[in-house]
């Protein structure tokens, strides 16, 4: 592409576009390659319309993982965004910062305050328009507005959230308040009735200053470099190899591309590269490893009351509720299908929540590998409370199964592979029939489904999560900053050790998993990334 670039930056993605505009808003050139393409596509605008994108390549890398011993052998899905927006384009658009000490953490691994927990506070309030008004904790009046988290988007919601409360779990009015433990409803990325990506807040803002070129359905294939120095990258588009040159190179591929471009471009464990025939230039074990994810699963009861299911599969309810959306941008097809959650302590010895709940007024068997890839609703009115863990001690990680870079990586997801994780799962799946054994949920509810009344040892329980769970789409810390050169990929400004003049930003380069949705940390990556590669 013709043009000198202060910047190339690999990956239109959530951390990827806001770091577009920031660099841009300092007045520097930028260009930016996205391997997918437009996301001014109907299902990605609705914000229900995630549920077609599911399986969609079009707009989705649609991973497998290697079979897992954890998942009693299945290889589980990952759905990753391969579009402008990339993740936070496909995603059911949860807003949730994660827990405030989560950030003392960062600041811990790092050895910076730039990545701790105050610098986090003020750069969200930054980030955020938020419809609930601003506090000391969230901010209104920027670039990305954020749905309200306090009207309910079902009639069930509030019997749940009474339900969570006779349970033991307190009201919280906000996730990203003064604590995240509790019940409640999260806040949510979407403006007007229709999904608020980082490509409709970031990157379309961006792209009108004149300061930031952007090349879709362009596959990077490796990072130029020139002795120890990154000058550009090279990419593959409409059938052609090119050649794309800038000051300084920043991937922002996400948790599973960045490793992988990092390693075809010789950058990774070294023995590995070798055998695939690559030349060696850093030699780091730690790109691709220490990989980290949520591992989550749903409980299903078919209930006495109608739920979305109702609505959502026949034919004429899709009619009906599409006419609503197209008509005034509001009803089911508006909100994401998480209308509820919360965050608890699976022992209270604990110092934060462990565990976070997923409230869905829906249900929805998940298919398997070799079944027909749709998600369509169960054919009764059926209601989930979904869990996943926070914080998991498993640790997988990603390698090239080719160093042909058109060949998706090799994911090793490693789930349930800690006794810690196990045990702290089967507390919580006891604790989702705790909170519908309470009043007045319990009330409407007729039988529970899934796993079932006749699974109730602990070893039954077990094997059922490791029979239905999977990921909850959160994979982080493959290529992670960190203080100690053994243990990390980059320093605290983001730099990829043994290399000048290359980057990593987005949630590759987490140094831990953030007990949370991941997407919020994603974007508050790109938003402080820029205030380190601008310093």
């Amino acid at each position: 592409m013709d043009g000198t670039f202060d910047y190339v930056i690999v990956g239109a993605g959530s951390s990827g576009s806001v770091l577009a505009e920031r660099l841009s808003a300092a007045g520097r050139k930028v260009l930016v390659l996205e391997a997918g393409g437009s996301d001014r596509r109907f299902f990605v605008q609705m914000p229900l319309g995630y549920g077609k994108l599911f399986y969609d390549s079009r707009v989705n890398w649609a991973y497998r993982t290697e079979p897992d011993p954890g998942l009693n052998g299945q290889r589980d899905y990952w759905p990753r965004g391969k579009v402008l927006g990339g993740s936070s384009s496909i995603n059911a658009m949860v807003w949730v910062r994660g827990d405030a000490s989560d950030y003392d953490d960062w600041q811990a691994a790092t050895g910076s305050s730039a990545w701790g927990g105050e610098a986090a506070r003020e750069a969200y309030r930054a980030i955020e328009d938020n419809a609930d008004g601003a506090d000391p904790w969230r901010g209104q009046g920027g670039p990305l507005h954020i749905r309200s988290g306090r009207d309910p988007a079902h009639p069930l919601v509030t019997p749940y959230l009474e339900a969570c409360e006779a349970a033991g779990l307190a009201r919280n009015p906000d996730f990203n308040g003064a604590t995240q433990e509790g019940c409640g409803l999260y806040q949510l990325t979407i403006k007007g009735g229709r999904r608020n990506s980082t490509a409709r807040a970031f990157l379309r803002p961006a792209l009108k200053t004149g300061r930031v070129a952007l090349r879709t359905k362009a596959h990077v294939t490796r990072v130029l470099l020139e002795g120890r120095r990154a000058v550009g990258v090279e990419y593959r588009w409409k059938g052609g190899l090119h050649r794309a040159m800038a000051g300084e190179v920043i991937l922002s591929g996400g948790a599973i591309n960045t490793p992988q471009t990092l390693m075809l471009s010789g950058i990774g464990p070294g023995a590995a590269l070798q055998a695939l025939g690559l030349e060696v230039f850093v030699d780091n074990p730690n790109v691709g490893a220490h990989l980290n994810d949520h591992q989550g699963l749903n409980y299903t009861w078919r209930m006495t009351v109608p739920t979305m299911n109702d609505i959502l599969r026949p034919w004429w309810g899709k009619a009906l509720v599409g006419i609503q959306y197209l008509l005034t941008g509001r009803g089911p097809l508006s909100v994401s299908i998480n209308h509820g959650g919360g965050f608890f302590r699976t022992d209270p010895g604990l110092a934060r929540p462990n565990m976070q709940l997923y409230f869905q007024a829906f249900s929805t068997l998940m298919p398997r590998e070799g079944e027909r890839p749709i998600l369509s609703p169960d054919p009764f009115p059926g209601l989930s409370i979904g869990l996943s863990n926070c914080r998991p001690s498993s640790r997988g990680h990603i390698r090239l199964a080719s160093a042909d870079p058109f060949v998706a990586p090799k994911i090793t997801a490693n789930a349930f592979s800690t006794a810690q994780d196990v045990a702290e799962m089967l507390a919580a799946v006891k604790f989702i029939r705790h909170i519908a054994a309470q009043k007045p949920i319990a009330d409407l509810i007729a039988e529970e489904l899934r796993p079932g009344p006749h699974i109730t040892s602990d070893e039954a329980l077990i094997d059922d999560f490791r029979q239905r769970s999977g990921t909850v789409y959160h994979p982080s810390c493959t290529a992670r900053m960190g203080a100690d050169p053994a243990t990390s990929v980059l320093d605290a400004d983001l730099r990829v050790r043994g290399v000048d003049g290359l980057r990593v930003c987005d949630a590759s380069a987490f140094p831990t998993l953030i007990g949370g949705n991941t997407n919020a940390p994603a974007i508050l990556l790109g938003w402080l990334g820029a205030q380190r590669i601008l310093a």
